[in-house]
């Protein structure tokens, strides 16, 4: 389907003008939340982008946007393809990466045998930086623009990721994770009044430097004393006005819940320790959320939170399905975005993600197609990191994160393709094969930082 096209002027003392051209699609109104489907999206056969700088001047149909735009010499067009916003994973744990694809049995158990010791390696700069260096390159080969990044205990493991985007200029949402008991010593925090110093002097320092923003982080309530939840809610607290988050897991599995209400036996639920504490509120992210009670999704709703679906993960560790149905009811629905949970997560891709997220609905007999799919890796991920003002659309105003999948980006798939023409039949196809070549190119704040046919693919953002 077509809207009007919509556009601003272009500031003529400013930056160069420069334009995408190819097939488009971007998303507006929630389809969980509204029965006609037309008005949730725009669907253009040959769309432009116009970018001066970081931001996005206009999207629309080319014919029309182009009369706007006579001087727009630079296009880079993508024919067999189709240009969407940057894609947001709303939970992954990049100091996961070193063990992603470890066998895995119970969820505690895995933590203990793989978890807790890769992440103990993050007290090393050089350690932390390469693998920064590698989770950055993988998500951007991938078509993610923004991430909610788990990093570890140690300092380190939060400067490497916010310096190593800060290099290609994207948005990523991380922070000291704060954990002082029930994990091994090499990463237990020492005090809780330290650790929570220790994250405050991280939150000075990053949030809000460039694109870059800060979140409270305890691990998930079993490895947090009590005091350290309660100075973790009052950082959060004093921050909120400020854009701060706060970023955890909630309800993944059922000897989780059992051990975290062992030791807050005073709480009426799982989601009530966090709400005792302080770290219920907008911009509270939880990921998983597998197995909520109706409470606790009426008290989410009620604060304002957010949850992430991570379905990869949740299968490979056997904990649960998200039930995204639940969660968007429409007498109180919540922001619901998309996570890779790598390491538990088996891909980087959010495509993948959407396949087996399809796949997990269907099992409780709710079909998921590919509307509600990528509206949750874009739009719905922006909404869900309350970002929605500035990325998961293609719109004048936005920031230029855009990412462009490959129609055929395999023999196969350029024969498959043939037999469908809608575009939502056909981005179905793609997030149910997506193979690992299925992104052509990634912009961030207007620049192609990723493009798979460049001799060099990957470039910092100073580079370009």
């Amino acid at each position: 389907m077509k809207k009007n096209i919509s556009h601003i002027d272009a500031d003529t003392q400013g930056a160069p003008l420069k334009g995408i051209r190819g097939e488009m699609i971007t998303f507006h109104e929630d389809p969980f939340l509204v029965e006609d489907e037309s008005k949730c999206y725009s669907h253009y056969s040959d769309g432009l982008v116009v970018i001066q700088g970081d931001k996005i001047l206009a999207a629309g149909d080319y014919m029309e946007v182009a009369t706007f735009y006579p001087d727009l010499k630079d296009i880079d067009r993508y024919d067999n393809a189709v240009i969407i916003p940057g894609m947001v994973d709303t939970h992954v744990h990049y100091v996961q990466s070193p063990m992603i694809g470890s066998f895995g049995d119970t969820l505690l158990q895995w933590l203990n045998q793989y978890t807790f010791p890769t992440e103990a390696r993050f007290r090393s700069e050089e350690f932390s930086r390469s693998v920064a260096r590698l989770f950055m390159g993988q998500i951007l080969k991938q078509g993610t623009t923004t991430a909610n990044v788990f990093s570890t205990t140690f300092p380190t493991s939060v400067d490497a990721l916010f310096e190593e985007s800060e290099r290609y200029n994207t948005c990523m949402i991380t922070g000291k994770v704060l954990q002082d008991r029930n994990l091994p010593e090499p990463l237990r925090d020492i005090s809780a009044e330290g650790s929570v110093a220790m994250a405050e002097e991280l939150l000075e320092k990053w949030h809000g430097r460039g694109r870059q923003l800060y979140a409270v982080i305890p691990r998930f309530a079993p490895t947090s004393t009590p005091r350290q939840l309660e100075l973790a809610g009052d950082l959060y607290q004093r921050n909120i006005d400020r854009g701060v988050y706060m970023h955890t897991h909630l309800d993944e599995a059922d000897d989780e819940i059992e051990w975290a209400l062992s030791l807050y036996p005073e709480a009426a639920n799982y989601t009530d320790i966090y709400r005792r504490y302080g770290l219920l509120g907008p911009r509270s992210v939880f990921a998983h959320c597998c197995l909520v009670k109706e409470e606790e999704w009426q008290t989410l709703h009620d604060y304002d939170c957010s949850v992430a679906h991570c379905p990869s993960s949740n299968l490979f560790l056997g904990d649960g399905m998200f039930k995204i149905w639940e969660a968007k009811d429409h007498k109180r629905p919540l922001r619901v975005g998309v996570g890779t949970d790598v390491g538990a997560g088996t891909n980087f891709s959010l495509p993948r993600q959407l396949n087996e997220a399809y796949k997990v609905s269907m099992l409780k007999k709710h079909s998921m197609g590919a509307l509600k799919c990528f509206y949750m890796a874009t739009k719905g991920g922006a909404q869900t990191l309350h970002l929605e003002d500035r990325i998961g659309s293609l719109a004048p105003g936005y920031t230029a994160d855009i990412t462009v999948l490959d129609m055929h980006p395999t023999e196969f798939l350029k024969w498959r393709m043939q037999f469908n023409d809608f575009i939502l039949d056909r981005m179905f196809i793609l997030q149910t094969l997506s193979p690992d070549n299925l992104v052509r190119a990634t912009y961030v704040a207007g620049k192609r930082v990723y493009d798979r046919e460049r001799e060099q693919q990957l470039l910092y953002a100073a580079d370009l």
